[in-house]
C-alpha cells in the first residue's frame, strides 16, 4: 500500500511540473495532493507545523508571483486591463492549441491584436504582447524555482 501511496505521490509532483506548461493543471494545488496524500496515506505526524506554514506562505508566493510577474511586465510596456485579462484567457486558450508552443504564441498575438484594437500603434502593440511574452516565462520560471523548493522542503522533512 505504501509504494502505491509513494507511486501517487511522485505523479503528482510531476503532475505540478506538467501545470506549467499546460494551465489548465492547477500545479500548486496537485504539490498539496501530494503532501496531504502523504500525511493521511502513510505518516500524519512527520510533517512539522514549520513545514506547513511554509507550504501556505509558498502557495502565496506562488499565485502573487504569476499575477505580478505578468502584469508588471505588460503594464511596463504600457499594456491596458484588456490586454492583461486577454493574456490570461490566451494562456489557457494557447495551452490546447499546438501545446507547449500555443500558451507561448497565442497570448502574444491575442495581445498583440487586442492593443494594436485599443492603441492603434503597432510598435506599442507589439512591445505589450511581447511583454506578455516575457511576464509569462518570467511568472513560470518563478513558479518553477518555488515549486522546486516546496517539493525539496517535503522530500528533506521526510528523509529527517
Amino acid at each position: 500500500m505504501s509504494i502505491a501511496i509513494w507511486i501517487g505521490i511522485v505523479v503528482l509532483f510531476i503532475a505540478s511540473f506538467i501545470g506549467l506548461i499546460f494551465p489548465i493543471i492547477p500545479s500548486v494545488l496537485v504539490i498539496w495532493g501530494g503532501f496531504l496524500l502523504y500525511h493521511f496515506g502513510i505518516n500524519n505526524d512527520e510533517l512539522s507545523i514549520l513545514f506547513w506554514v511554509a507550504m501556505g506562505v509558498f502557495t502565496a508566493l506562488i499565485f502573487v508571483a504569476d499575477m505580478l510577474a505578468n502584469s508588471y511586465f505588460v503594464k511596463k510596456y504600457g499594456g491596458s486591463k484588456w490586454g492583461e485579462g486577454v493574456a490570461a484567457i490566451a494562456v489557457i486558450v494557447g495551452s490546447f492549441v499546438i501545446p507547449p508552443f500555443g500558451i507561448l504564441i497565442v497570448p502574444f498575438v491575442a495581445v498583440l491584436v487586442t492593443e494594436l484594437i485599443i492603441l492603434k500603434d503597432v510598435k506599442q502593440a507589439f512591445f505589450v504582447g511581447y511583454a506578455t511574452f516575457v511576464g509569462f516565462l518570467s511568472g513560470t520560471l518563478a513558479k518553477a524555482l518555488i515549486q522546486g523548493i516546496m517539493i525539496t522542503w517535503f522530500v528533506i522533512e521526510v528523509i529527517i
